[in-house]
């Protein structure tokens, strides 16, 4: 069996962080009511102005109760968005995260296959869609 790859560069140690990252992993935390911080958080870590960057933007729309905003999509719709564009990225830390999230919000096994199931039969449709250049012809109105 194969190792997992490394990442690039070394995660920051939570107990090496530094004040103002200290703070960002402290909020993530609270957050997400977790007990530690996850490796993608600590791994930006290494560049704290991408740190915030990106944990800001993701708070805003994952968490947007978090901010003081009220979202439109409630926190299962979004964690399923979430899942459905990592595993059509192909991204195992992020599938990994969002069913862990979505797992939290109570959705089972048989729900996750039929997001799956969606999920395959659209990145099928997208693709014979773009293979054939089909032009639209179902369209929002305007």
């Amino acid at each position: 069996m194969s190792e997992s790859p490394l990442a690039t560069v070394s995660p920051v140690p939570e107990d090496q962080a530094s004040e103002r990252v200290a703070e960002i992993f402290a909020d993530i935390q609270r957050t997400k009511e977790i007990d530690f911080v996850p490796n993608f958080w600590r791994t930006l870590a290494t560049q704290p102005e991408l740190l915030e960057s990106v944990w800001n933007n993701l708070k805003k729309w994952m968490h947007p109760e978090a901010t003081g905003r009220e979202s439109s999509l409630d926190a299962r719709t979004r964690e399923i968005i979430a899942v459905a564009v990592s595993a059509t990225n192909a991204c195992p830390y992020c599938i990994n995260s969002h069913t862990a999230a979505l797992c939290k919000l109570g959705v089972d096994g048989e729900e996750l296959g039929e997001v799956m199931a969606i999920v395959g039969l659209f990145n099928q449709t997208n693709s014979l869609a773009n293979g054939y250049q089909i032009q639209p012809d179902v369209l929002p109105p305007s």
